[in-house]
């Protein structure tokens, strides 16, 4: 079951006895254990193995053994215990990922209660309301940025017992982590959940209307921790560096119910300042990002050497194993077995750039309401374009009207207080309904074209899909952000972010570096739609100097765009832009 060899075990500094984990690949899905459950076996198998590395600044690491993890989880769970909430209570968790985050998402559950992830960074209106509407009982602040903290801590209510971790900022707190769990006596009242038992509500990310709490059981989350687990063959030998949100639900079963599962060892990143040095720490053997950051780092080696030179090295034998090796070592990624990338689209030159390096990107695909067990690329057998196929156990069709629908034992439980938009989105066969388009090759593969919702009608009657267009122009290193508008007009526009390089050169050199950008975006245009129908070729492009972010509701946590928001915020400049009659618009401060 060993793909990794002797050398490359030695040289990334990996165990050469696996203790855990085979025989849980192995297990029967359908026996009763959770991946909790799995945790503690794997305390008692590997209770001296480093499970949770976090850096606390200054160059100082803090370190937590499987044992050590558990021991300081049962001080939560005394903690919470004492408190006598109402059976099966709602605890939020706010924070950025961090050893805490995961040793008291497991005190809330040997306590026997359901955790709810808060997102860092939404607004102080989506805080409120779901806090509010998870009817939680208590929240952990934790490890936070200071300034989209100053938004989101109005919306804490008043009355809501609040325990702060440590690395967090000041927050109002009522207690500490130090004054609460660390004066507890670890509880051996625990409780052991049945499979079907609710373990979180995990909220949506709300790109149209408010965010919905999506109730997701054990049973469903160690099903799709067993499902990659053999899939991909983690064991206790492997390294994963979680700094993707895991308040969502992909992070969630990468980044905790797997190692929970199988043993590995988890870092954590101290800020993105330190990231590199956080990857180099880890050194992981599983990595995975989202399209905006593998770009970056392509960007990152290109300024150390140009692309033309580049390419030429990695043609000459001998040198090109050099070359690769560098790179790869530069970012951190050189004992990484396997590398992914998700939430959105990755251009396929970067997908072949990677490749040529030796590093395969798999993409993914999945969302909260199947806690994003679905479909993932094979190694060997990735297209680029495609998300991959379906997990052995899950099967995937696409409806009459085009939406992909999934029937996967990762599917929730239905939305919390929401029966109506439950029976929306889930059939009367039980399918999960992903309000996404796409269509299927040959091979099983899958690929997404757009949204359900999205499409919108022009003037003239005609129906455009924005997605495919968007795609287009983000794959363009130019571009960072793109939402294609035109509801009710002749002729649809695009609205883009472009990236942060090229916005601080259009601003910083004014007129000059404008008239440049305006060229690069018109000859941007001018190649894309010629490959689109008539009806969705653009009238024109507005660049606006604003930035879309979480913060100010513009974008969902997890970077989609919010197409409602942009309506909005534009809606009073569309006449204008129309009457303009200009190929591309610079909108906003740009002087």
């Amino acid at each position: 079951m060993d793909d990794i060899s002797e050398t490359i075990r030695n040289m990334c500094g990996l165990p050469g006895d696996d203790k855990v984990v085979i025989d849980n690949i192995l297990a029967d899905a359908n026996n009763d254990k959770t991946f909790l459950d799995y945790f503690q076996e794997n305390v008692k198998l590997v209770a001296d193995q480093t499970f949770l590395t976090q850096p606390m600044g200054k160059n100082i690491v803090m370190e937590w053994t499987y044992a050590e993890v558990l021991t300081e989880a049962k001080r939560v769970a005394a903690y919470i215990q004492s408190l006598e909430l109402p059976e099966r209570s709602q605890i939020a968790i706010l924070s950025k990922n961090c050893a805490w985050w995961v040793v008291a998402d497991i005190g809330i559950w040997l306590a026997g209660h359901v955790s709810v992830p808060i997102f860092p960074g939404l607004t102080e209106e989506t805080t409120k309301y779901t806090l509010e509407h998870s009817e939680s009982k208590l929240l952990f602040v934790g490890k936070l940025d200071e300034k989209p903290w100053e938004e989101q801590k109005g919306g804490i209510p008043d009355d809501l017992p609040t325990v702060s971790f440590p690395l967090s900022p000041e927050n109002g707190a009522k207690k500490t982590w130090k004054e609460t769990v660390g004066e507890m006596t670890p509880s051996e009242k625990i409780f052991q959940p049945e499979p079907d038992t609710m373990a979180t509500i995990i909220y949506t990310s709300g790109s149209t209307g408010k965010p919905k709490g999506v109730m997701t059981s054990f049973r469903a989350m160690t099903a799709a921790t067993r499902g990659i687990t053999k899939q991909v063959k983690i064991t206790s030998r492997d390294r994963y560096l979680s700094y993707l949100p895991l308040s969502h639900g992909m992070e969630r079963f990468l980044g905790q119910c797997c190692p929970l599962y199988a043993g590995m060892q988890v870092f954590y990143a101290e800020s993105i300042a330190t990231f590199v040095d956080d990857l180099n720490r880890a050194r992981p053997t599983l990595f995975v990002s989202v399209p905006r950051l593998w770009t970056k780092f392509q960007a990152g080696v290109f300024k150390k050497m140009p692309q033309g030179t580049l390419d030429t090295l990695l043609k000459v034998p001998l040198v090109n194993n050099l070359i690769r090796h560098k790179i790869l070592a530069g970012l951190g990624l050189d004992c990484a077995r396997l590398a992914a990338s998700g939430s959105a689209p990755i251009p396929a030159e970067v997908l072949e750039w990677y490749r040529s390096l030796g590093l395969e990107l798999l993409e993914g695909y999945g969302m909260t309401e199947n806690f994003n067990y679905s479909h993932m690329s094979k190694e060997g057998h990735s297209r680029a374009g495609y998300v991959g196929n379906t997990y052995d156990d899950v099967q995937c069709r696409i409806a009459q009207d085009g939406e992909i629908q999934v029937l996967t034992p990762g599917k929730m439980m239905g939305y919390f207080k929401n029966t109506d938009a439950t029976k929306e989105t889930i059939t009367e066969d039980g399918w999960v309904r992903t309000g996404d388009k796409g269509e299927i090759d040959e091979e099983g593969r899958l690929k997404i074209t757009g949204r359900t919702k999205e499409i919108f009608k022009t003037s003239k009657g005609k129906y455009v899909a924005p997605s495919p267009i968007e795609q287009m122009f983000v794959s363009h290193a130019m571009v960072e952000m793109a939402c294609v508008c035109g509801q009710g007009q002749p002729q649809p526009h695009i609205i883009l972010q472009l990236a942060e390089d090229v916005k601080q050169n259009a601003m910083n050199d004014g007129h000059f570096r404008q008239e440049v950008t305006t060229a690069l975006i018109s000859h941007l245009t001018n190649f894309v739609n010629p490959s689109l129908d008539a009806h969705e070729q653009l009238d024109f492009v507005v660049i606006v100097s604003e930035n879309w972010l979480p913060e100010n509701g513009f974008l969902t946590p997890t970077q989609k765009i919010k197409r409602a928001k942009i309506d909005e915020a534009y809606s009073a400049s569309i006449p204008d832009w129309y009457k303009e009659a200009k190929k591309v618009i610079f909108h906003g401060g740009w002087m």
